[in-house]
């Protein structure tokens, strides 16, 4: 966590506005650097106050939700789906440690959703460093609805594609098949498909039978390569509307 903790403090030390914020942010980090039970309690009771500024709720729910503790999940999730992606990145990082049974579903959700499609680069990142249930169907899904000329998200695309081959389930067959046609997703989904023992002039069908964990012939090694910067159970929460 330290190297992104920095990076999250320093950045927010450039939003203060006030010596009172300096002062806030100065005890927030004191709080992370003592890590005691009643620092922990302190920064969730930030999570709820309503008169502190997002920064502040921002760090409090980093320093948490990389601690494991589940009371920072609800405001990573609304950071997640945040317009700043800087802010979604650092979300999606403390959300991959969290280690809550609901972060696969909630990102599933983001990821899925038409009307937050800007927004759901971080989210398929999650998805893929998850290894969810919930991650393989989500990325399929999000790929397929963007697999249209001229398509403005063809970065969130091209991140499902990359989260698909390794993943190494073959039931993403059919959808990087019909990637490697599109030219900004090319490369990267017959690298998915090598991946998957599946080379362009193969049939695209999925093997009887393949489950999450990738089956047939060539099935990729672990994890995807990028660290999300930048999850089962419980409801999903809304995500539709503007942050």
């Amino acid at each position: 966590m330290e190297e992104e903790f920095h990076e999250l403090t320093d950045r927010v030390r450039a939003e203060l506005r006030s010596p009172q914020d300096l002062v806030a942010y100065e005890r927030l980090l004191g709080l992370a650097r003592k890590n005691t039970p009643a620092g922990r309690e302190e920064l969730a009771r930030m999570l709820v106050a309503v008169e502190r500024p997002l920064w502040a709720r921002e760090v409090a729910a980093f320093i948490l939700g990389c601690a494991g503790d589940k009371r920072a999940f609800e405001t990573l999730v609304l950071l997640l789906n945040y317009r700043d992606p800087v802010r979604c990145a650092t979300a999606a990082h403390a959300l991959a440690r969290l280690g809550d049974p609901r972060t696969a579903r909630a990102a599933a959700a983001l990821a899925t959703n038409p009307l937050r499609t800007a927004y759901a680069l971080h989210p398929v990142r999650l998805l893929a460093e998850l290894r969810a249930p919930q991650s393989v169907p989500a990325l399929i899904a999000t790929l397929e609805r963007l697999l249209t000329p001229h398509n403005p998200y063809w970065r969130v695309a091209l991140a499902c594609v990359e989260g698909l081959g390794a993943l190494g389930d073959r039931r993403a067959v059919p959808a990087l098949t019909t990637a490697v046609t599109h030219p900004r997703l090319a490369a990267a989904a017959a690298a998915s498909l090598a991946r998957l023992g599946v080379h362009e002039n193969t049939p695209a069908q999925a093997g009887p039978g393949s489950g999450e964990g990738g089956a047939g012939a060539g099935a990729p090694g672990r994890g995807p390569g990028e660290r999300s910067r930048g999850s089962a159970g419980g409801s999903a929460p809304d995500v539709s509307g503007h942050r």
